[in-house]
């Protein structure tokens, strides 16, 4: 299987950035729907399902992460020199673009043909398309800089006992709203993702 096929990203900050994504959706809010002040935290796992162990893949990995950093920053400069871009109605329209598209791949596939409306939101709230949507409109909307850190295949001793299954063997692309780890809760850009990762697992068990 190829990295991109077994990679997988989502926004882990601000925590409740699924349930805002559904109430801007729905009108319920509007853009922007994150705080300037408030910490944006944005993460892509390589080898989610197999892990990377191989220099081959490796080297495919941080190829893949350095595109989507350059991605990532474009799309931020796209958006801030428009001035529709950063407004809530076409922003609105453009999820709803995306969440058509979304509706159409549930549709053809028979395993999700009585999924609940709660995981339909969840699915639109999580699809990567609507993520790093919202993710490069706030740092446009807000001229914020940019922090990004590779991390190379972890090993069982640099990871949490209970982080291990899910993280040993894969890479991790972190990206955050920051211009250096002086605006971070501490020193180090893996700490945050993986306090909100123990939590979401641990109120996945729960």
């Amino acid at each position: 299987m190829s990295v991109l096929m077994d990679s997988y990203m989502g926004m882990f900050l601000p925590q409740d950035i699924g349930h805002r994504i559904i109430h801007f959706i729905e009108g319920k809010s509007h853009f922007p729907f994150i705080k300037g002040e408030e910490l944006t935290g944005i993460f892509f796992i390589f080898g989610k399902n197999h892990g990377i162990y191989d220099e081959n893949n490796i080297l495919a990995a941080n190829d893949l992460a350095k595109r989507t950093i350059a991605s990532l920053t474009n799309a931020a400069r796209s958006y801030h020199i428009s001035a529709t871009a950063q407004d809530s109605t076409f922003i609105r329209q453009d999820y709803a673009k995306k969440i058509l598209q979304l509706s159409v791949e549930l549709g053809s596939d028979s395993t999700t043909s009585y999924i609940s409306e709660v995981e339909r939101n969840r699915r639109i709230a999580g699809d990567p398309r609507v993520l790093t949507d919202c993710y490069s409109q706030h740092i446009a909307h807000f001229r914020q800089d940019q922090l990004f850190e590779i991390f190379p295949p972890f090993d069982n001793e640099s990871l949490p006992t209970s982080l291990r299954k899910k993280l040993q063997g894969r890479m991790l692309l972190l990206g955050y709203n920051v211009k250096n780890r002086n605006s971070l809760p501490s020193s180090s850009t893996l700490i945050p993702f993986l306090e909100w990762l123990n939590k979401a697992d641990t109120s996945n068990q729960q």
